[in-house]
């Protein structure tokens, strides 16, 4: 199988940069064939503008991000940078974003090789947009069929990250990058590798570390996905796009969209 690891670190010699290593060794032993985008290597350009097109729509209307984009993606006028990780993306089977969690996100790299990458046409805007359905997203896309994971490390100790934590649930966190990166153009998103602590990595804990992120990526084509509720499956009210109210009528906020293995919900 084909992995595409994107990965957002500016130390090579970091413990970002060793798990790296050792993701692209595992994989390989697997036999799967293995690109990475190192962003910062790349000297990747973050901000999305109008020198994103190499050419711009006709007549003199100011820069809009998703008319201009859409425009260069179907007319062959995409920067190379973009076309080369859109290509990228459409060979791959998988893919790793690997990043440390800087203020609650992704670095501003990352972010910007979304933006940037994500075109109108390409990750969004596309399918139809009817009474019954609202285009070709949440489940369903130009990425569907193709697996994601996050390989995620931060400072803070799981507890700070726990239910109850000071930093709030890891997986409310990553709920917009699961939800709206990943699962909206359509990957099967599954359960995140997080490593806290990541300044507190001794050469036992590494080696735990390690074998248990191993074991993460023998079973990247195998784990069950993160069970996101598809937005033209039925659960959702369009146009408003709000769930149905027989739906986890006791549930709000991002839990209510993770499908639950009790009956009816």
């Amino acid at each position: 199988m084909n992995v595409l690891i994107v990965y957002a670190h500016p130390e090579p010699t970091s413990l970002n940069g060793s798990l790296r290593a050792f993701a692209v060794q595992r994989l390989q032993d697997a036999g799967h064939r293995v690109q990475v985008s190192d962003l910062y290597a790349m000297q990747w350009k973050a901000p999305l503008d109008a020198g994103d097109a190499l050419a711009r729509r006709p007549g003199d209307a100011p820069f809009h991000p998703s008319l201009d984009s859409q425009f260069a993606f179907a007319n062959g006028l995409q920067s190379p940078d973009i076309a080369a990780e859109q290509e990228k993306l459409r060979w791959a089977d998988a893919v790793i974003l690997q990043f440390p969690l800087w203020w609650f996100s992704m670095p501003a790299i990352l972010k910007g090789w979304v933006e940037r990458v994500y075109a109108c046409g390409f990750a969004y805007g596309v399918g139809e947009h009817s009474d019954a359905r609202w285009g070709d997203r949440y489940g369903e896309g130009n990425l569907a069929g193709k697996r994601a994971m996050l390989v995620v490390t931060t400072g803070g100790w799981a507890s700070h990250y726990s239910a109850r934590g000071i930093n709030g649930p890891m997986a409310d966190i990553l709920f917009p990058i699961h939800h709206g990166i990943l699962y909206y153009p359509g990957f099967d998103v599954v359960p995140p590798f997080v490593v806290f602590r990541a300044g507190k990595m001794g050469a036992a804990r590494f080696a735990a570390t390690t074998e248990a992120l191993g074991q993460r990526l023998d079973d990247l084509f195998t784990a069950a996905p993160l069970p996101f509720r598809p937005q033209n499956g039925g659960a959702y009210e369009i146009p408003a796009l709000t769930l149905r109210a027989d739906i986890a009528p006791e549930q709000t906020g991002y839990a209510a969209h993770l499908a639950s293995a009790a009956p009816g919900a």
